[in-house]
């Protein structure tokens, strides 16, 4: 079945609101088997509305419409879908006395009339209980079509999707899609593409869709399968195909894994700590390991040294080589891992430095020039890398880069 979004309210048309809940829903709605095409934003205007929930109808089997239940003037969804239907609306007393002890509940003084507007309900709708809100969700059946209607607040859609609607829809749905990710460093998107392209072109069930990320591409292979013993097998080749062509540079299979978590493996596995010498990152590298609970059996401490005073004071860059070389430079950041490593006596460690941008570059150190330095018990490497972008992108960058250069010298570990 096809299924569409659409979004109402004016203050997400104009960006006033992010969007969150059609993201949130289109993940649920390939989760359960259903395929889509279109997600559209219409503002709180009955007309425009109107026909586009009669364009979703025509083109989709299952339309799911969020925003505009509640009880103010330019709440219209629910009227303007029963007008679609031809359906006219009555008042639920189920839904208006659940109404009732939410304000008791609460101890509302006040309760104004409009309230059990939202108590009205198209004839032979299903009423969906909303148990963290006054306004309930409906789904309407037609002639072979579907509306499910859903309150905006995600705190309200999200518990509603997960306790009622979805497994509603599982009943109507036998297939439901399966996915399984293949996070892969080191390789850039486009050469991705073109390593995988005979397999995107001759693909059918499963599937695969690449992802950009900074410093890493996403391959999500997808199965529509009945269960997902039946999908993990129809993944399977594939899965085993990818790890072939990229070896390495696949760190996980797992969604849920993260880079620094699988570094924060690889490193108990080793019985290594680590420590971080960090100039134009200042604490970044640093704080993506410590997002990973249980860092601390690996990471004890680590250093921002961002003037070169600092880098000299704490972990004992010398003098003439900042004034030989520069701060950005093979060799400081050599003596930045090696001097931060000692300091805090761990047997690994990563060392960044470089020219974030947007001030500083020169011709012969343009900014988003950056050396990173890697040691690792006793043996310790250099890198120069290039980033452009904005400050953000070039830092960010950086940190995945140290983070992969970490990865790899780890597995060169017996």
């Amino acid at each position: 079945m096809i299924a569409e979004i659409v979004t109402v309210g004016t203050e997400i048309l104009m960006g006033n609101i992010i969007n969150t809940n059609a993201a949130y829903l289109a993940k649920k709605c390939a989760q359960v088997g259903l395929d889509m095409y279109h997600q559209t934003v219409i503002g709180d205007n009955k007309e425009r509305l109107r026909e586009t929930i009669k364009t979703a109808l025509d083109r989709s089997d299952i339309i799911f419409l969020t925003g505009g239940l509640g009880p103010t003037d330019d709440d219209i969804t629910k009227e303007v879908t029963a007008q679609v239907f031809g359906l006219s609306l009555y008042e639920d007393t189920h839904t208006k006395e659940r109404i009732e002890d939410y304000f008791q509940n609460i101890k509302a003084k006040i309760v104004t009339n409009n309230n059990w507007k939202q108590a009205l309900v198209p004839e032979g709708a299903f009423v969906v209980d909303n148990h963290n809100g006054t306004a309930p969700g409906l789904i309407i059946e037609e002639k072979g079509k579907m509306a499910i209607l859903l309150p905006g607040p995600p705190g309200e859609l999200k518990p509603m999707m997960e306790e009622a609607i979805i497994p509603y829809l599982e009943k109507k749905q036998p297939e439901k899609f399966y996915s399984q990710m293949v996070k892969v460093l080191s390789v850039g998107e486009s050469r991705v593409e073109t390593l995988i392209k005979d397999l995107i072109e001759k693909q059918s069930n499963p599937t695969i869709a690449p992802y950009a990320k900074i410093g890493e591409v996403h391959l999500r292979v997808t199965a529509k399968a009945r269960d997902a013993e039946e999908a993990k097998q129809l993944m399977a080749p594939i899965i085993k195909e990818l790890e072939e062509r990229f070896g390495d540079n696949i760190y996980t299979t797992k969604e849920e894994v993260t880079l620094e978590e699988e570094i924060v493996r690889l490193l108990k596995e080793k019985n290594l700590k680590v420590t971080f010498a960090e100039s134009c990152t200042a604490g970044l590298l640093a704080g993506r390991l410590v997002n990973v609970p249980g860092a601390s059996s690996v990471f004890e401490e680590g250093f921002i040294t961002y003037s070169n005073e600092a880098k000299n004071k704490m972990i004992g860059v010398s003098t003439n080589t900042l004034e030989a070389h520069g701060a950005v430079s093979h060799e400081t950041a050599k003596e930045m891992a090696l001097g931060a490593a000692k300091k805090a006596n761990a047997e690994a460690a990563v060392s960044i430095t470089g020219i974030a941008g947007p001030q500083g570059g020169t011709k012969e150190k343009p900014v988003g020039l950056v050396y990173i330095g890697v040691k690792v018990l006793d043996s310790i490497e250099t890198r120069e890398y290039h980033f452009t972008g904005n400050r953000t992108k070039n830092r960010e960058s950086a940190v995945v880069k140290g983070l992969t250069f970490l990865r790899e010298r780890l597995l060169q570990v017996k």
